[in-house]
């Protein structure tokens, strides 16, 4: 193969030319090749040009003089005799005889003589063309040596960059230079590839650390029910258990494992939401608070609690399941974090920030910082971990890793009067025709009347006024 030949007679004289010096060869190669072909194209027509041209010199001098002995150039001290005056003829005109014209070469002396000029004009040719064709090549080789080197320069800044780059640095690229030629396209090309290893990198450790996160807390918090199981094992059947004992034992165990299951559900759904792998689809929030409003509508009237519901057009793009666990999580934190008699509002919309759905609720006093740091899995009140509420300890960091999933932001405030006002804003996206806006909402128990249907603003009221699971619009 042409290539393995290159490559073994590269290794056999041990040379590795560069990229520069190839080109710099491969100018000057071909300038030589054309400056030769060039030249041959110029002897061959001059040649030829010369071949039908004859040149004939004539010596118009006289006789050469003759000596004294009679040898010509001989005794050229002596003067030369006086030449006889010529005659003239009747009209005075000079009389010329044969005698006295010059002596025309033959045809052979012509013949040689026309080779001679010939031979002289195409070796004086072939010196010349030789010459220049040697200086043209020098300075084609110079020059070529500074252009290539100027024409790979962004070459050099690619390699220069790539060298640079790691699985800790991938924000460096490629400088694209004018005029917008292919080594521009290239450019863009790289810082194209670039961008796409960089989302690549951080798509995996977003997903390696959801997963490292998943384990962590699995292990961690798994041990609870995990202990309360064994303990009420060994303490049931130290001895001889009686059937309420034994009846006691088994609703302990199952309330443990509902704990753990409700535990290994959010942590599932905490690490999917972390690793960012959605398949969105046009939704609107008011559909999502509003089936929401109904599941917790029964919960919020059994500890006399007030939910109201103001929903409003919230079109977005993304996983329904994700969200539907995001909005039920802020309602089941509200209710379960609040005080008896207390209060619920559930809101959306759109503005200026996009889509949103607000949940205000509530509850006691809490300080700003400690807001802040309850989206922290297993993250209650004063930073403390998980306590036995009920609850898995993840409501809001699901709602986070949702949020952070859609491309949207979850914001913790803590109410001066008490209690929390949580804000997930998601970016708005127009849904496919005008469907979506035809959506009621519902807030109350299985057995509760459902209010608010078409496109207008829905506003909601359920509590213990109108009784559990009641609505009042």
């Amino acid at each position: 193969m042409p290539g393995a030949g290159r490559g073994r007679w590269g290794r056999a004289v041990g040379v590795r030319l560069t990229a520069r010096s190839r080109l710099a060869l491969l100018s000057t190669g071909l300038v030589l090749v054309a400056g030769a072909l060039l030249s041959a194209l110029t002897f061959l027509l001059v040649r030829r040009n010369l071949e039908h041209r004859w040149v004939v010199r004539v010596d118009r001098a006289g006789p050469p003089s003759a000596g004294p002995t009679g040898t010509p150039g001989a005794g050229a001290s002596a003067p030369a005799p006086a030449p006889a005056p010529a005659p003239a003829d009747a009209d005075g005109g000079p009389v010329v005889s044969g005698a006295d014209l010059p002596r025309l070469p033959g045809r052979d002396e012509l013949a040689d003589a026309g080779r001679r000029i010939r031979a002289d004009a195409l070796s004086e040719l072939i010196t010349q063309a030789a010459t220049a064709l040697v200086v043209v090549t020098v300075l084609t080789a110079v020059l070529a040596w500074f252009l290539a080197g100027r024409v790979l320069r962004p070459l050099r800044t690619v390699a220069a960059t790539a060298r640079r780059l790691s699985a800790e640095n991938l924000a460096d690229r490629v400088p694209v230079r004018r005029p917008d030629d292919e080594l521009a396209a290239l450019a863009r090309t790289i810082n194209d590839m670039l961008d796409r290893v960089e989302r690549g990198v951080v798509e995996r450790g977003r997903i390696l650390e959801s997963q490292r996160m998943f384990a962590a807390n699995a292990a961690h918090e798994l041990r609870t029910p995990l202990t309360t199981i064994r303990t009420a094992v060994d303490v049931t059947l130290d001895g001889d258990p009686a059937r309420d004992e034994l009846l006691t034992m088994a609703e302990d165990i199952r309330n443990a494992v509902a704990q753990g299951q409700r535990t290994l559900d959010g942590l599932l759904v905490l690490a999917r939401g972390r690793a960012g792998a959605l398949v969105p689809v046009p939704l609107d929030l008011r559909r999502i608070a509003a089936d929401a409003a109904d599941r917790a509508a029964g919960s919020a009237a059994g500890r006399r609690i007030t939910l109201e519901s103001d929903l409003a057009a919230a079109p977005v793009a993304g996983e329904p399941i994700l969200l539907e666990r995001a909005v039920g999580n802020l309602l089941e934190n509200a209710v379960r974090h609040n005080h008896p008699g207390g209060e619920i509002t559930v809101t959306t919309g759109t503005s200026a920030a996009g889509a949103f759905v607000r949940v205000v609720n509530t509850g006691r006093r809490i300080a700003p910082d400690e807001a802040r740091g309850l989206p922290e899995p297993f993250v209650r009140g004063s930073g403390a971990r998980t306590r036995s509420d009920g609850g898995a300890g993840l409501g809001l960091s699901i709602v986070r890793a949702v949020a952070t999933a859609h491309a949207g932001e979850l914001t913790v405030t803590a109410r001066p009067g008490g209690g929390l006002e949580v804000l997930v804003s998601l970016p708005v996206r127009r849904l496919y025709g005008d469907g979506a806006g035809g959506a009621g909402s519902k807030a109350g128990s299985g057995a509760g009347d459902s209010a608010g249907a078409g496109d207008g603003p829905i506003s909601l009221r359920a509590g213990a006024a109108s009784g559990p699971g009641k609505v009042r619009g």
